[in-house]
């Protein structure tokens, strides 16, 4: 293949996942609309575990986008490299949080802004970082790779830990907490990836002339991926809600990135292969990813702006911090019980030149005491 055809590759590439950004972010914003537009007509919210979401043609216009999203950032993985398809799926955090500014009239302070940026950050670097994985060329290179005994375990706690928080955590805390539905959203979507990737393979497969209709694996990655799908989306759909989109869509973003890189590397033996600088820079994108969290979840109900600053942060028109504004010393205790005939008798004295030393004191410990 020549250089010509590797660089239009990579700008196929480089389209469809700018494409795929656009599409998912947006995606949000037309199910949160839709969601809006049932509250308002009296019908039982999603966060309620009501479905009348599946009436409203907004809600589907937002899944379609989200599904076109999907399958655009799957088919640019066939042009450019994962080093750089992965990292700017953060782009639909960005379009998300403009778009919902505009139509959701939704605001995230500084706080949550800072948040933001610290979540894509980290979880680019986490991406740049992490290493290839294995090449799996067919289903039963796939079927040895879900055999092995560290993924078993992974499975078995990804699926013991979201029945617990469907079950247990999320009737008390969900509607309290946004970490419990995106949590469920994330740890499932790990293993959705997973079917999605071996069904993958099982489609190249067919176009290839293998019979992979046949194969039992590929019905059951099909059945699981149908039903983690379900799950994500009906707990994604309680989350939006419930919860300000511009706080959903990065901290879904991070789990979900975080969740699906674990299964991975767990998968596909990524770690092993590790460099020095690529384990620091995973373990540095991941602690500025829960920096980020921090910021925007903690903060996510203070009213703060940059008018909020101290006012020595702030500067005057001529670049002074108190602008052309005179310095006045606040008075004393001294002279405010002084009347009002005894303190404009001392201004008199001190305009016609008369010094009072006592006067003067008191001027000198006002100073001292403010």
């Amino acid at each position: 293949m020549d250089i010509g055809t590797n660089r239009t590759d990579f700008y196929i590439g480089l389209s469809l996942a700018m494409s795929s950004s656009i599409f998912i972010g947006g995606s949000f914003i037309l199910k949160k609309k839709g969601l809006l537009r049932l509250s308002s007509k009296g019908f039982m919210r999603a966060g309620q575990g009501g479905y009348a979401y599946l009436k409203e043609w907004l809600w589907w216009a937002g899944l379609i986008s989200m599904g076109a999203g999907e399958a655009a950032n799957f088919a640019a993985y066939a042009f450019a490299p994962a080093t750089l398809v992965t990292p700017l799926g953060a782009m639909s955090v960005l379009v998300s949080a403009v778009l919902s500014s505009y139509f959701l009239n939704e605001r995230l302070n500084v706080h949550g802004k800072m948040g933001c940026l610290l979540c894509i950050l980290g979880s680019t670097v986490m991406v740049i970082h992490a290493p290839q994985e294995d090449e799996v060329a067919s289903l039963t290179a796939m079927a040895e790779k879900l055999q092995d005994p560290g993924f078993i375990v992974f499975a078995v706690s990804v699926v013991a830990s979201s029945l617990i928080l469907i079950f247990l955590v999320a009737p008390r805390y969900g509607q309290k907490n946004v970490l419990v539905y995106i949590l469920i959203c994330s740890v499932i979507g790990s293993l959705s990836v997973s079917c999605v990737k071996g069904l993958g393979i099982g489609i190249k497969e067919l176009f290839a002339g293998t019979a992979v209709l046949k194969e039992p694996l590929f019905w059951c990655l099909l059945i699981c991926l149908v039903i983690c799908v379900s799950i994500q989306i009906s707990y994604l759909n309680k989350a939006l809600d419930i919860y300000n989109t511009s706080i959903v869509t990065p901290i879904y973003y991070v789990f979900f990135t975080t969740s699906v890189m674990a299964c991975s590397a767990i998968l596909f033996k990524e770690w092993l292969s590790m460099s020095t600088d690529g384990a620091v820079g995973t373990v540095s994108g991941f602690l500025t990813i829960i920096l980020g969290i921090f910021l925007l979840h903690a903060f996510k109900d203070l009213t703060f702006s940059w008018d909020s600053l101290p006012l020595y942060l702030r500067k005057g028109p001529h670049g002074s911090p108190w602008g052309q504004q005179a310095y006045v010393a606040l008075p004393s205790q001294e002279s405010q019980a002084e009347g009002p005939g005894e303190g404009k008798l001392a201004r008199e004295g001190n305009s016609k030149g008369n010094y009072s030393p006592e006067g003067s004191m008191r001027r000198n410990n006002s100073f001292v005491t403010t």
